[in-house]
């Protein structure tokens, strides 16, 4: 045959036969290959799970399973190595349809054997093996047989006879048939005296082994008393104080460890915390745990770490790692860890390598799991020898969250362990303790076969108020040890602040320092329960207590409850906080286990709080009760007040009686008396409400009541009131004239107060007239039947433009009363409101790119609807622009914007309430063009002129202005030497001779800045001598009127910000400047700085208020004629009211 590692093996005889074998993707399977090519959809058989190795004890059931795969389907058979499984009796193989596998059952596992299981078919056939381990049990047999096999096998040369532990034994355990040979067999001649001396062993023997096992899991709330250990009933101890038992607390985790273990420590250990449970019992011996998840086969590179996980059904504080065969330790090479709660345990295998590769095995108890490591080599020749840097390999296919699991398999083992107990519970009544009993049989010197059992739960009892409510989170575990070595028993609470007692048999262990010493050093037939002890309560019997208990007055109330604790305890019961002691009226009774108050012929003052203290060495416990006694209410609570008293009714109301006897008031019987007369009349029960509306009265007649209040428990005593009398007709006095809140055209609202004189009785209503302006025709609002109940009222029913007066009256039981005065006349029309704008974040000023769409949208208010119109530098707006109007609002709207488009544009909002203006500055423009060709001229020595011809935008924008730059040939940088220009031409001084200069003309306005114009190169050598051409002089006439270059421009300031106005002119002789506002003459007024400088005049406004708004007018006068310029100054943010003037320049106005 070829061996090789491929599926498919390259032979060069296609069409011989061959026998190819190759490995399974499940470790542990060798598939043979019976044909070379296999077809399409065909294939060998392969197991999709392989049978586990089993352990099992001697005689039990032991099941392997197995589940195959292969097209066609595969046969499956078993062999074993140790004979046939031919026998049906012995092993029977099945085959399960619903899961597909393959069952071999060993019927009475015998001895240790190893298993084949063979799937075949037409194409191959798979192999695996499993093992059988069978290990020793425990002998139940009593036939005298084994006895006799016993005895042969002891070869015992010299019988001991009746000292002889053996022979006891024997006898212990043998038939009554058989005593007579055994007594010969030892050489015993005394029959009669050994039955006898039989009879007291035995009793012995069950004495000794019925041990009180309070055997509940569970896991209530509790408060903890002080912790201490015991072991089997008995408080070890030992004179010379050597480490025996130790028992420490780390948080809320309870260690208890036995030092230089016996075989006297085995048995049953039990930790017992004071809260909510009683006992968590645990035996010396080995745990049955499963695997919930197995490790898995390992895929690891050379150089990188392979970790193995793998999840037990119950925690185990060690697991053993095997490794091709060897236990592995952990070390440098092997990591072994294991999770907080005992259920995860991992080994890390580091730095893999070939030599690693096998079978892993982890092995907790009898069970175990199996997985590959394989380790591929390394593909890159150049890290040979080199260690990659370190990563982890997992087993591959889909992450399993371990720690999920592991969480899920807890909860699970709680949910058991809660059903356990209900069966528990359910089978024995509460109150009750019983024995257990410890079956032994055959087995080894101090080992116990079986344990059953039951305790009594109790409920709650309090330690320390912060130790309060804990509860048990990991309980005892049964524990293996070896003699002579460390056991150590341990349970968490849930609480860092709990103390509790360690108990060996139900006997508290005595604590020296910390550490607990046994008596005496027995290491034959020792067995004990180990527990955590304390007291409580049974939930059941501690709901139905404190579930309030009610009695009638004169009757008696029991009050009962069970109990379990460590004695002595100390009873108290208390009613209100006074703790109560056996009189003619209260009996305690106690016992160890219950107490019982009885409170004969209850009062109605003993309802109350009723409670039960139970106290001892370790704490105390309490519950809670209440007692409800029971009788008829006390009157009701007077005197009855009259709420309304007219000829209709008398009302009147009273209070609810001060104890209801516990029963709540379902009625009233209400009797009634004419005062004058002796007979009382029966009105009946009324509801359970303490006031009553009498309608059957006579007006003037005086009138007394009798109230008796009705609860379950019966009838009160009665109250009897005071005279009430009816009353008689008065009606109500005027109302005050009604008020009007508001008016519109379909409605006016009313208001007016109630009359001072209401007539003694409850105001029912109004009645409401209007009266048209002229008329003397009142007309009723609203019809008598109904009758407005608020001071109130919406008139509806008028017409526009008409002018109302309106009147009322109030109605009571008596009847209709008087008219009030009439209101003042008022139109039904919409109010009057002088527009206002409001919207105060309108802008007064925006600039607008060509093109680009004009929007002004302004929110106003004003009553009635106002007229809307939108002006152009005073003129109405051109049809290019779209208005849209609406009720609160209007907008103006040019959807793409021309330079012509500039202006001020204003609305004007006006109704009958007068008008509102609001304006606002639009610019219109673009990025400016530059200026024209630019010249340089030389006036006067160390300057240079720069003159240049204007932007063709400056007609259009008169907000256009120049910047002036200069180039040094010294310096690499432009500097501006003139800004914000308005003319076309500046002298730059400081022109050094010998050197070049350049020059850039800007234009500017308020959308950017235009491209520069340059201007020639200036520059020269310097000359040797400086000759001055001075021109024949000619006598010319320089004077000339005054004249504005540049005018004023209008201005708008935020109020609280200054000011700055100025122009220029020219004239000759200088003209005599004079600033106006609103033609009043400003120039000595100290509010305003006022400059004249070379003809540039200008005004400052340090500070802008309201009161600086207006026109601004500045003349200049001189012998030649006279030149006025104006512009309007406007505040921002506040309610303006801007002037429209014609802003056109009044210039030279000559004399």
């Amino acid at each position: 045959s070829l061996r090789v590692k491929s599926p498919i093996t390259k032979c060069s005889a296609a069409k011989q036969v061959a026998a190819i074998r190759k490995r399974s993707k499940t470790p542990g399977v060798m598939i043979t290959q019976y044909v070379v090519n296999i077809p399409d959809g065909k294939s060998t058989p392969d197991f999709q799970c392989k049978p586990v190795p089993v352990t099992v004890q001697e005689g039990q059931l032991a099941v392997f399973k197995a589940v195959v795969t292969g097209d066609p389907k595969p046969e499956v058979s078993w062999r074993r190595a140790k004979g046939t499984v031919s026998d049906k009796d012995k092993f029977q193989s099945k085959y399960d349809e619903s899961t597909g596998e393959h069952i071999l059952e060993v019927m009475s596992a015998a001895e240790t054997d190893t298993f084949k299981c063979y799937a075949v078919n037409e194409f191959g056939k798979a192999v695996c093996t499993a093992t059988l381990s069978v290990t020793e049990g425990k002998s139940s047999s009593t036939n005298p047989s084994d006895f006799r096999k016993l005895l042969r096998k002891s070869k015992v040369e010299k019988a001991g006879g009746e000292t002889d532990d053996r022979f006891w034994n024997a006898m212990l355990n043998a038939d009554r048939k058989d005593y007579e040979r055994i007594c010969a067999e030892f050489g015993v001649a005394d029959l009669h005296l050994v039955l006898k001396k039989l009879e007291e062993k035995k009793k012995e023997r069950m004495q000794n082994n019925r041990l009180i096992l309070f055997h509940s899991w569970v896991m209530f709330h509790l408060s903890v008393i002080p912790l201490c250990a015991w072991q089997d009933g008995v408080i070890p101890y030992d004179e010379d104080k050597t480490d025996k038992h130790g028992v420490k607390s780390v948080g809320r985790t309870k260690d208890f460890s036995i030092k230089g273990l016996m075989q006297k420590d085995t048995g049953l250990n039990q930790v017992d915390v004071e809260m909510e449970v009683n006992f968590l019992p645990t035996e010396f011996k080995l745990s049955n745990v499963d695997f919930v998840i197995r490790i898995q086969e390992i895929k690891a590179q050379e150089r990188e770490d392979a970790l193995f996980e793998c999840v037990l059904t119950h925690p185990l504080p060690k697991i053993t790692w095997m490794g091709k065969g060897r236990i592995l330790e952990d070390g440098e090479k092997y990591s072994i860890t294991m999770s907080d709660h005992k259920l995860i345990h991992r080994l890390l295998i580091r730095d893999c390598k070939q030599l690693d590769k096998g079978i892993y095995s982890a092995v907790a108890g009898i069970t175990s799991c199996s997985a590959w490591l394989v380790v591929e080599a390394d593909c890159d020749p150049t890290s040979a020898g080199k260690k990659k840097p370190r990563k982890t390999t997992l087993a591959g296919g889909a992450q399993i969250d371990l720690e999920k699991v592991a969480k899920e398999q807890q909860i699970k083992n709680s949910e058991e362990m809660e059903k356990i107990l209900a069966a528990i519970k359910a089978k024995h009544q509460p109150g009750q303790l019983k024995g257990e009993k410890i079956l032994t049989a055959g087995g080894r010197d101090g080992e116990i076969t079986s344990v059953n059992g039951l305790g009594k739960n109790a409920g709650v009892v309090k330690n320390k108020p912060d130790a309060a409510n804990a509860s048990f989170i990991c309980g005892l575990s049964d524990v293996s040890a070896i003699i002579n070595e460390t056991a150590e028993l341990t349970c968490k609470l849930d609480s860092e602040d709990c103390e509790g007692a360690w108990f060996r048999d139900g006997k508290k262990v005595s604590r020296m320092g910390q550490t607990h010493h046994f008596p005496g050093h027995c290491v034959h037939q020792c067995r004990g329960l180990w527990s955590f002890w304390f007291i409580w309560f049974d939930p059941e019997d501690l709901s139905a207590f404190t579930e309030p208990v009610t009695v009638k007055v004169g009757h008696h109330a029991i009050f009962k409850l069970h109990f379990v604790g460590y004695a002595p305890i100390k009873i108290q019961w208390y009613r209100e906080g006074e703790e109560l002691h056996d009189d003619n009226n209260t009996k305690i009774e106690k016992s160890a286990n219950h107490s019982r108050l009885l409170l004969s012929r209850c009062q109605r003052k003993d309802t109350g709080e009723i409670k039960i203290k139970l106290k001892n060495e370790h704490g105390f416990i309490e519950a809670i009760s209440q007692l409800i006694a029971l009788d008829k209410p006390t009157p009701p609570l007077g005197p009855a007040e009259v709420t309304e008293s007219s000829v209709l009714c008398i009302e009147f109301r009273w209070r609810p009686p001060k104890d209801d006897g516990g029963s709540p008031v379902t009625n009233y019987i209400m009797e009634r008396q004419q005062v004058g007369r002796n007979t009382w009349k029966k009105i009946g029960e009324i509801p359970g409400v303490p006031c009553y509306r009498d309608t059957d009265v006579d007006r003037g007649r005086k009138y007394c009541y009798r109230i008796r209040a009705v609860t379950a428990e019966g009838t009160s005593e009665v109250l009897e009131t005071d005279d009430m009398q009816a009353g008689t007709l008065a009606f109500p006095g005027p109302p005050a004239p009604p008020k009007v809140v508001s008016a519109y055209d379909d409605c006016i609202n009313l208001s007016w107060s109630s009359p001072s004189n209401t007539g003694g009785s409850r105001i029912l209503g109004y009645i409401l007239e209007k009266r048209k302006k002229g008329s003397n025709l009142w007309t009723v609002v609203n019809a008598m039947d109904e009758l407005i109940k608020e001071k109130k009222y919406a008139v509806k029913d008028v017409v526009a433009g008409m002018e109302y007066e309106f009147r009322v009256t109030a109605i009571n039981l008596s009847g209709t009363g008087e008219f009030s005065n009439p209101s003042e006349f008022v139109f039904a029309r919409d109010p009057k409101m002088r527009p206002k704008f409001t919207n105060h974040k309108m802008k007064s000023f925006m600039v607008v790119r060509a093109g680009n769409s004009v929007r002004i949208t302004v929110n106003f208010e004003a009553s009635p609807r106002p007229v809307i119109m939108w002006l152009k530098d005073n003129v109405p707006v051109a049809k290019r622009a779209t208005i849209s109007n609406s009720d609160g609002s209007s907008q103006l709207l040019i959807p793409s914007s021309e330079r012509s488009d500039s202006g001020i544009y204003s609305i004007v909002v006006k109704n009958l309430a007068g008008q509102e203006t609001f304006s606002t500055e639009v610019r219109v423009t673009d990025d400016p063009k530059p200026p024209g060709p630019v010249e340089l001229e030389e006036n006067v020595p160390g300057t240079v002129t720069v003159i240049w011809e204007p932007s063709p935008d400056e007609k259009r924008d008169d907000r256009l202005h120049y910047t002036v730059s200069k180039l040094d040939s010294t310096k690499r940088t432009w500097t501006t030497v003139a800004d914000r220009l308005f003319n076309n031409k500046f002298t730059v001084c400081n022109i050094m001779h010998g050197r070049e200069y350049h020059f850039r003309v800007y234009a500017k306005n308020d959308m950017g800045i235009s491209t520069p114009s340059e201007s020639p190169t200036w520059g020269m050598e310097k000359k040797r001598g400086f000759v001055v051409n001075v021109p024949t002089r000619k006598d010319c006439d320089l004077r000339c009127a005054p004249t504005f270059i540049v005018p004023l421009k209008l201005h708008t300031a935020p109020r609280g910000y200054e000011c700055y106005m100025s122009c220029a002119v020219k004239g000759n002789p200088k003209p005599h400047i004079t600033w106006y506002r609103n033609h009043i003459s400003i120039n000595t007024n100290t509010n305003y700085y006022i400059s004249d400088t070379y003809g540039v005049c200008s005004m400052l406004i340090l500070r802008v208020g309201l009161k600086d708004m207006g026109e601004y007018t500045i003349t200049a006068e001189n012998a030649l004629g006279r030149a006025e310029c104006s512009t309007v100054l406007s505040v921002r943010g506040e309610k303006e009211k801007h002037l429209h003037l014609n802003l056109k320049d009044r210039s030279e106005k000559a004399y």
